[in-house]
């Protein structure tokens, strides 16, 4: 009981030897971070998929049709 009253976040005021944190981030700075970049990213990456899987539509190496018909 007493270790758990001595970890209490009241504690969390004090810095540590080494503990050096930066500036904080803006609304904007954060909505960039955290959601603009990821979507841009994906958008990125969706986007060469499709530019390189439409190069390789070569009809010499795929087969004609790749639908079976139901038995």
């Amino acid at each position: 009981m007493l270790m758990l009253l001595m970890s209490s976040p009241a504690f969390a005021l004090t810095r540590d030897d080494g503990d050096d944190p930066g500036p904080g981030l803006s609304v904007i700075d954060t909505l960039g971070l955290y959601v603009a970049l990821p979507i841009v990213l994906f958008l990125v990456i969706a986007g060469l998929t499709m530019v390189l899987a439409r190069g390789s539509d070569n009809p010499r190496t795929h087969v004609a049709s790749t639908h079976h018909p139901r038995a």
